[in-house]
């Protein structure tokens, strides 16, 4: 029986002397979470920059890291003729459409009754004239729900000088 207390002192000591912090359950969940948030995170920007060496664009790639993981932006690329060609896994959490189900439809498709005409008619002027937008503009979730969405968009120009993109940063706003 003595070598039994022996064995438990021992053990009581020897964790005691082990600096280890406790956890409890939930902060594993937390952490898990965040975790999914990072790695989508880091997926879409090897994929974005797998466009932007494609299509040669003419770009300060930092710019699109800062857009992406600091400001966490939604994302979305549309060819020249406006057909979404990439899009963020976070669109998911602002519209209800996961990536996929907008590639090659028109951002049109979030338009709806109570978008302004005049917002799209900025927008619309900016794509024609080549030059850079930012506005607010009330967008339809897949559910039929509106929220604001602030774009801040620009043309996207390769080495050459041609337009070869568009690139929407995208958030929701109060």
């Amino acid at each position: 029986m003595t070598n039994l207390k022996d064995y438990d002192n021992a053990v009581i000591k020897f964790r005691k002397n082990l600096k280890l912090t406790m956890l409890p359950v939930l902060s594993w969940d937390f952490y898990a979470s965040n975790y999914e948030d990072i790695k989508r995170t880091e997926e879409d920007t090897v994929s974005l920059l797998n466009l932007v060496a494609t299509n040669s664009w003419n770009i300060d790639t930092d710019i699109l890291d800062v857009k992406l993981k600091a400001e966490k932006n939604v994302v979305v690329v549309t060819d020249t003729k406006l057909n979404i060609v990439f899009a963020t896994k976070n669109m998911w959490n602002m519209s209800q459409y996961h990536p996929e189900e907008i590639l090659g439809k028109s951002p049109k498709m979030f338009q709806g009754n109570l978008t302004s005409k005049s917002t799209l008619k900025i927008v619309s002027d900016a794509v024609k004239q080549k030059k850079p937008f930012e506005v607010t503009v009330v967008n339809y979730r897949k559910d039929g729900s509106t929220y604001n969405c602030w774009i801040q968009g620009q043309p996207v120009f390769d080495l050459k000088g041609d337009i070869v993109n568009f690139i929407a940063f995208e958030k929701e706003v109060a």
